[in-house]
C-alpha cells in the first residue's frame, strides 16, 4: 500500500471522463488510452449510469455524463424490452437484442436513475426505459438479479408501480437460494462472475416483499461468500477463472467487479439489518483497491484516476478499462454515503 486513500475526497473522475464521448463509454483501454476499435457496450455503461445517478451533489459535469448514459441505454432497447449489448464507435448496434446480463444491469441503472436523478426530465425517461425493460424476461439469474434491484429502486419511491412488483415476484421465483448445511452452499457448482449480486438480489426482494426467509437465505449466503473470499483478514476474491470446491488460495487473476459487487451487497445488508459488520466488509472492499490484497498492490491509480484491469501474483494488469475504473467509484461511493462516525 502507499500509504494514501481517496475515500474522503470527491470522486476522481478524470479517467472516466477520457472514456467517455458524448455518445458512450469506451469499454477498454491499452493504459489509459481508449481502445475506439473495441467500442462500447451496455454493460459498462449501465455501471456508470448507477454512479452517476446516486452522486449527492450533482454538477454539470456529472449530469452531463448521466445525460450521455442515459441516452445509450435507450437507444439499445427494442420495444419487446430487450436491449442491445454491443456498439461500435459510430453508433452501430453489432449484436441481436436480447435479455443477458446487461438487460438486467440496464434496469438496475434505469431504475436507480428514476429514483434518485433530480432532473425530473430525465427520471421520466429512465422511469419509461425501465418500464419497457420490466417487460422482458430473462433465463439467466444474474440478469433477473440485477433486474431486480432496479425494480426494488422503483418501489422505493413508487410503491403501486405494478411492473416492477411482477419484476419482483418474478425474480423470487428464479434466483437460487442457499443449499442449507451442505460443505458447498453456494447454489452453483462454481463461484464465477459478480457473484455476490445474487445474495444482493435476495436481501433486496425479501425486504421488499416482507418475506423474511428470502432475506435470510441472502444473508446467510453473503456470509458464506464474504468468508470464502477473505484471506489473513483482506479480501481475496475469486479469480477470472473461477471458484469451486477444494480449488487452491488465493487464484489469480482477481478483478475489480468482484470488490464492487460484494460491497453493494453488503451496503444492502447493512441497509436491511444495521448490522456494523457489513460496514467492515465494505471498507475491505475499498481497501483491497488500496493495496490490502494478496499481492499488496495498489489497484487503483491515484495520479489517473482509473482502476487497472486486473490483480496478478507479482503485479497488475495496467490497462485501465471502464468496468474496473467504475468498480473503484462504485466502492468509494458507497463508503463516502455511510455516516462518518459509523466508519
Amino acid at each position: 500500500m502507499d500509504g494514501t486513500t481517496a475515500r474522503d475526497r470527491p470522486l476522481p473522475l478524470q479517467h472516466l471522463l477520457r472514456l467517455t464521448t458524448p455518445d458512450g463509454l469506451y469499454e477498454h483501454a491499452l493504459g489509459t488510452a481508449p481502445r475506439v476499435a473495441n467500442g462500447m457496450c451496455v454493460d459498462d455503461v449501465a455501471r456508470g449510469l448507477v454512479v452517476m445517478a446516486r452522486v449527492a451533489e450533482p454538477t454539470p459535469t456529472t449530469r452531463a455524463l448521466t445525460t450521455t448514459y442515459l441516452r445509450f441505454l435507450r437507444d439499445g432497447q427494442r420495444a419487446d424490452g430487450r436491449t442491445h449489448n454491443r456498439r461500435t464507435a459510430d453508433g452501430a448496434w453489432v449484436d441481436a437484442p436480447s435479455t443477458g446480463d446487461h438487460w438486467g444491469r440496464a434496469i438496475w441503472a434505469l431504475g436507480t436513475a428514476a429514483a434518485h436523478v433530480d432532473d425530473e426530465a430525465l427520471a421520466a425517461d429512465a422511469r419509461r426505459g425501465a418500464t419497457v425493460a420490466m417487460g422482458a424476461r430473462s433465463a439467466y439469474p444474474r440478469a433477473m438479479a440485477y433486474a431486480a434491484l432496479g425494480a426494488a429502486a422503483i418501489l422505493r419511491c413508487s410503491p403501486d408501480d405494478a411492473m416492477a412488483s411482477r419484476m419482483l415476484r418474478d425474480a423470487r421465483g428464479v434466483l437460487p437460494r442457499l443449499a442449507g448445511d451442505a460443505p458447498w452452499p453456494w447454489p452453483e457448482t462454481r463461484l464465477s462472475y459478480a457473484n455476490a449480486v445474487l445474495p444482493q438480489a435476495l436481501i433486496t426482494i425479501g425486504v421488499e416483499l416482507d418475506d423474511d426467509d428470502l432475506l435470510q437465505d441472502g444473508l446467510g449466503l453473503l456470509r458464506w461468500l464474504v468468508e470464502e473470499q477473505t484471506r489473513a483478514g483482506h479480501l481475496s476474491l475469486v479469480p477470472a477463472g473461477g471458484r469451486g470446491p477444494g480449488d487452491m488460495s488465493p487464484g489469480f487473476d482477481q478483478q475489480p467487479i468482484e470488490a464492487a459487487v460484494l460491497a453493494e451487497a453488503a451496503s444492502a445488508a447493512y441497509l436491511a439489518t444495521g448490522d456494523e459488520g457489513w460496514r467492515v466488509v465494505l471498507d475491505r472492499c475499498v481497501t483491497w483497491f488500496e493495496g490490502d490484497n494478496d499481492s499488496h498492490l495498489p489497484m487503483r491509480d491515484r495520479h489517473t484516476g482509473g482502476c487497472y484491469d486486473g490483480l496478478e501474483p507479482t503485479g497488475v494488469n495496467r490497462n485501465q478499462g471502464a468496468e474496473s475504473t467504475l468498480a473503484w467509484l462504485a466502492c468509494l461511493q458507497l463508503v463516502q454515503a455511510q455516516p462518518v462516525a459509523a466508519r
